[in-house]
């Protein structure tokens, strides 16, 4: 199977966030900066600084790529730890804990990854909130697991079928760089005018 037939890891976290965004991203292929995507890129490029070192007794090997082919998935993990024989996936981000499981749910992808590459089971994740520089534990237990394979399959069947979903207004619309392109308003407005006549 060919490596380009993979679903990058990140796009369970874009998907979660918006399958208009995830669709927008991974099937036409469409990406636009702003401030927050910018600053997320930089804080990536800082941590993506490859190699391995030990801090005290914990093993730490930076941007080193992740591949399950039982769920056909790849990406490059920001960091991941070690220590007495377990293995953690650390990810970065750029802003503060949001109120969504988007993070979590790369998180768990990774593990599933990592799981599959070593033979170990994971239980514990973290991501990194540089904003607080704090780091916030994810279990990943079964029922982060299931919304995580759940989201493979959703992610799945919108690359084969490449059908878009509807572009949906929220709050999480308010720093997507995409909002300009999808236009999730208008999509609203034209809806109850269709609902009207």
């Amino acid at each position: 199977m060919d490596e380009s037939d993979y679903i990058p890891i990140a796009a369970l976290n874009h998907y979660a966030y918006c399958p208009h965004r995830c669709w927008r991203m991974f099937v036409a292929g469409e990406f636009l900066d702003n401030s927050y995507t910018i600053e997320g890129t930089n804080l990536h490029e800082r941590v993506h600084t490859v190699g391995a070192a030990n801090r005290e007794e914990i093993w730490q090997i930076r941007a080193i790529w992740l591949k399950s082919d039982n769920y056909r998935l790849i990406g490059k993990a920001d960091l991941i730890e070690s220590q007495d024989g377990e293995f953690i996936p650390v990810e970065y981000k750029r802003g503060s804990k949001g109120e969504w499981d988007n993070d979590e749910l790369q998180v768990c992808a990774q593990a599933i990854c990592l799981e599959e590459m070593t033979g170990k089971r994971l239980d514990t994740g973290y991501i990194y909130y540089a904003s607080s520089h704090q780091r916030q534990p994810v279990a990943i237990d079964l029922a982060l697991r299931q919304r995580a394979i759940a989201t493979i399959r959703a992610i799945e069947t919108l690359i084969q079928t490449g059908k878009m979903p509807p572009a949906v207004y929220s709050p999480r619309c308010k720093g997507c760089s995409l909002f300009d392109r999808c236009l999730p308003r208008l999509t609203e407005k034209v809806q109850r005018y269709r609902e009207e006549d």
